[in-house]
């Protein structure tokens, strides 16, 4: 089942006509999450950088667009599903309205929102994970690439590439050839014992997840920097790994010639999956 506008649907039924927007010209805005141990996680984050996206693309935000309600809206796909499963993905999309071309012929929007079962309730890794630079295509420094759109054909034609070579994940690197993230998480490093990760300004996503680890890395007396990260200095370090809100913490376990320890990234996935349990209920 998904919700469309709050509406309960089966997903065998069409949704959209073949004017949508989201469609025609990626004219949407999403937010992907997990729900698990009773809960979305991390949500008012993922919803103020939702509200975020929303106003600079220049939507009409709905007065009913409040926190509490959206989060509802999720709930109720979540306790619609035929089957249990022990943890959740959800995506929640909003788009604009029918009509225009380039230019709308409106500024409302509409929403969608549908989950997929996961395996685990709570966040694990993979013990093997190997990745490789992505150079065929560059991502812009803009705000348009902190946020989370439909305008993804550098991570498709990416993932593509790197499942053709055999790769779990592709580094991304920007205009200047600094590295920015991984085709689907942010990328953080561990140097000397301290903690790195690229800067917003370098073009990469504001992730949820990103975040939280910042935060985590703090609480636990980890130094954290955002600063400028080269192709170099990713086969000079002791340990990389990406993050998303789907897996929480992926240590890499080699690039190239280079392998890695994840002594730090293991620490960070206990702390996280501790903090979510924490709150339960909260």
């Amino acid at each position: 089942m998904i919700n469309l506008n709050g509406e309960l649907q089966a997903v065998t039924s069409p949704l959209f006509s073949v004017q949508n927007r989201g469609f025609l010209y990626g004219d949407a805005v999403f937010e992907t999450l997990r729900y698990s141990q009773n809960q979305l996680h991390f949500w008012e984050d993922h919803y103020f950088r939702l509200m975020a996206a929303m106003r600079v693309f220049r939507m009409n935000i709905p007065m009913a667009f409040t926190p509490e309600f959206l989060e509802q809206e999720c709930l109720r796909v979540v306790e619609a599903q035929s089957t249990a499963a022990p943890s959740w993905r959800i995506r929640l999309s909003v788009f604009r309205n029918d009509g225009g071309v380039y230019l709308p012929a409106s500024r409302d929007v509409s929403y969608v929102i549908e989950a997929k079962p996961l395996n685990s309730e709570k966040y694990n890794s993979k013990e093997t994970y190997t990745v490789e630079l992505f150079k065929d295509y560059y991502v812009q420094k803009s705000m348009l690439s902190n946020l989370k759109s439909n305008n993804k054909a550098l991570n498709v034609i990416g993932s593509i590439f790197m499942q053709e070579q055999g790769f779990d994940n592709g580094i991304l690197v920007n205009d200047d050839k600094e590295v920015v993230e991984f085709l689907n998480g942010n990328l953080f490093v561990v140097d000397a014992g301290v903690l790195r990760t690229p800067p917003l300004s370098a073009g990469c996503l504001d992730g949820i997840m990103r975040k939280q680890l910042i935060r985590l890395a703090k609480k636990h007396g980890i130094t954290c920097l955002e600063e400028k990260i080269s192709p170099f200095d990713i086969q000079q370090v002791q340990e990389v790994f990406m993050t998303n809100s789907i897996s929480g913490i992926q240590p890499v376990s080699s690039y190239r010639r280079t392998a890695y320890q994840n002594t730090i990234a293991l620490q960070l996935l206990r702390a996280l999956n501790e903090s979510v349990s924490s709150s339960q209920g909260n």
